[in-house]
């Protein structure tokens, strides 16, 4: 077609096409290399996910405006058929090649053949796939605990033990069982010299020992797993045919801190079980039949095990942490008497780890009293609360009463020659604090209740035999008994 234009026409139409082909890509085609990264295994986590890619493409002028990269991630066997996006560019982002990108792998990402490759938007183009690399999110990356955490297990001869990932994981134990997916590599540690052996590979968290040996697990992460904190304790497993020592462990360690709840004492393996406790006499007393007991007392505990044809036998002499002693430089079982005005100071002493102190006067806190020693300057009921902070946490209270030594002097004779013809009583017991019970020889309520006035009863005129009144008198705590004795 082009042969019968007029000679002029065709030299100009071929020179139009190789400038605009050559400089304006008419096809709309570009071409994306390769992606290339300084990274294999990708080991990621929830502490870091981020990974850097480049990738070449050409020509750079036949991108258009509205172009967006993007890159996929193949499936664990590195077929794209199912790829998942992991990344994809702003419009107009990238605009000159090579082209640099960071991108994060989802959380369900394990295997060992994944592949990346880079596609473009506008013109449409899909790039090269890069080479396979193993690629982990490890979604899990804490120790965990198995078999209770009791580094000993027994099983009858013939027989076998099975191992378990404890779940729900206690303080110890961030249990990988709470995440879907993931499967888990059993070994036997076969010493120092020797390298360890892979037994099994499982997806429920339990393994079934018939050999005996030292096993643990380790999350299944493929290329990653040695550098993946997710593995278990060491629990070395044994073999018996006759009665054999087994071993009880106490969750919240031995001393415990009975501030931490009850602590459970629990056995490895067995299908029958007797817990005994030592009473003060000495007598073991049944305390539970089941492979675990509770409890916030010490003593001394043992347990007999059926395994099925061989019995275990164990025992643990429990203690609890964090009791403390400490006293006072003043009574606490007498009121503590001072003179009107004058001062006491009271000191607490104790072997408490770290300790502090509360001040409380008739119940009220004494905010600004936080040492060991307080000033007493009011009669009043006192405490002082020690805590121990260190450790584990205890508390201890200490009581005392201060009181005024006025209230000693109370008269017991009354003379009715005198002026003074009437029981009267020092100013400190005619309060509403203080309540004034008198009662006669017969029995007859001569007074009773506070704010005492001695003009609200009558001693009266008597012939031969001196009359004697008893009273009683409290005021808090502290209460005084005497008797009241009538002269002419």
């Amino acid at each position: 077609m082009i042969k019968d234009l007029p000679t002029n026409l065709r030299i100009s139409f071929l020179f139009l096409c190789v400038f605009f082909c050559a400089n304006t890509n008419v096809f709309g085609q570009i071409t994306i290399g390769q992606p290339t990264f300084n990274f294999s295994p990708v080991c990621a986590s929830p502490g870091f996910n981020s990974y850097d890619v480049n990738f070449n493409f050409s020509p750079a002028t036949g991108l258009l405006a509205t172009n967006q990269f993007i890159v996929e991630l193949s499936a664990p066997d590195g077929t794209f058929a199912k790829a998942t996006v992991i990344y994809t560019s702003a419009i107009g982002e990238i605009v000159t090649s090579p082209g640099k990108i960071k991108v994060a792998f989802p959380t369900n990402t394990a295997g060992e053949k994944y592949r990346l490759r880079i596609k473009a938007t506008a013109p449409a183009s899909t790039g090269q796939p890069s080479i396979e690399f193993p690629a982990y999110y490890r979604v899990h990356n804490s120790q965990y605990t198995i078999n209770n955490f009791i580094p000993t297990a027994t099983y009858c001869a013939g027989g076998n033990y099975i191992l378990s990932i404890d779940n729900p994981g206690g303080p110890l134990n961030d249990s990988p069982l709470k995440h879907s997916g993931l499967t888990y590599n059993w070994y036997k540690n076969n010493g120092l010299i020797l390298p360890e052996t892979l037994v099994a590979t499982a997806t429920n968290g339990t393994y079934t020992v018939t050999q005996p040996g030292v096993y643990y697990a380790r999350t299944n992460y493929g290329a990653c797993i040695l550098s993946s904190n997710s593995y278990s304790n060491q629990v070395t497993v044994s073999e018996s045919t006759t009665d054999a020592s087994t071993t009880i462990t106490s969750s919240l360690g031995n001393p415990f801190c009975p501030n931490g709840g009850s602590t459970t004492l629990s056995v490895s393996g067995g299908i029958k079980f007797e817990w005994f406790k030592k009473d003060a006499s000495g007598k073991d007393v049944l305390v539970s039949d089941k492979q675990t007991y509770d409890t916030n007392s010490s003593g001394l505990y043992t347990v007999k095990i059926d395994f099925g044809g061989c019995t275990g036998n164990g025992s643990i002499n429990l203690q609890s942490q964090g009791s403390f002693t400490g006293n006072l430089n003043v009574p606490n079982s007498n009121p503590i008497n001072v003179e009107t005005g004058e001062t006491l100071d009271v000191t607490v002493t104790t072997d408490a780890v770290d300790p502090s102190y509360k001040w409380y006067i008739n119940g009220t806190l004494i905010a600004d009293a936080i040492t060991d020693t307080y000033l007493i300057k009011t009669i009043g009921n006192y405490k002082v609360v020690v805590t121990q902070t260190s450790g584990c946490a205890t508390t201890q209270e200490f009581d005392f009463q201060v009181s005024d030594s006025n209230l000693k002097n109370i008269p017991n004779i009354v003379s009715l020659s005198s002026t003074f013809n009437t029981w009267d009583l020092p100013a400190d017991y005619k309060n509403a604090e203080t309540n004034v019970m008198i009662v006669s020889s017969q029995g007859e309520v001569m007074f009773n209740g506070v704010d005492y006035d001695p003009s609200k009863w009558e001693i009266k005129d008597f012939k031969n035999i001196n009359p004697v009144y008893y009273y009683i008198i409290k005021k808090g705590s502290d209460e005084k008994k005497g008797s009241i004795t009538v002269i002419k």
